[in-house]
């Protein structure tokens, strides 16, 4: 984590939801195989005083063959990006992926030259913020994400059964 504090790119906020209405991104890939079909689930969530848990924006899309760390990765992203296109600026993601958190924060060095791609990506969408946060939560706290991404693949398949 202190590799990423020298390099400016980890913004916490000592006192978020206070000054400004805060989003949380909930983040979540699925793989059936390793690599199998995968695919990727989003929520989005702003937070204001009226309405503490007010949904925005569901994902839930279909990445084709995918190991589950390069899903959780295509997760995070697609999160990133849709949070920058709708234009907020502060914002909490949420991610079940021990290792996705832990290379984010700098605790992990990604070895890995598949991820590394996409570990820039991410790194490179951050700076668009004005703060963040990335915390791990167990996966029953990352139910709905889980879901959405367990759909996609399972509606892939119901399509092309079909033909």
């Amino acid at each position: 984590m202190q590799e990423i504090y020298k390099q400016g790119l980890l913004k916490l906020d000592d006192n978020p939801g206070t000054s400004e209405s805060e989003t949380e991104i909930y983040c979540d890939g699925a793989s059936s195989g390793n690599p199998g079909h995968a695919g990727i689930g989003v929520v989005i969530r702003y937070k204001t005083a009226r309405q503490p848990h007010f949904t925005v924006h569901k994902i839930s899309e279909y990445i084709g063959t995918a190991t589950n760390n390069i899903a959780e990765y295509q997760a995070f992203l697609r999160g990133l990006k849709e949070a920058c296109a709708l234009g907020l600026k502060k914002i909490t993601v949420f991610l079940d992926s021990e290792l996705l958190v832990k290379q984010m924060t700098g605790i992990y060095k990604v070895k890995n030259s598949n991820l590394k791609d996409l570990y820039l990506q991410a790194q490179n969408i951050l700076r668009k913020f004005d703060a963040f946060r990335i915390i791990h939560v167990g996966r029953e706290f990352n139910k709905e994400a889980d879901l959405l991404a367990k759909q996609s693949i399972k509606k892939f398949h119901k399509i092309h059964k079909k033909g």
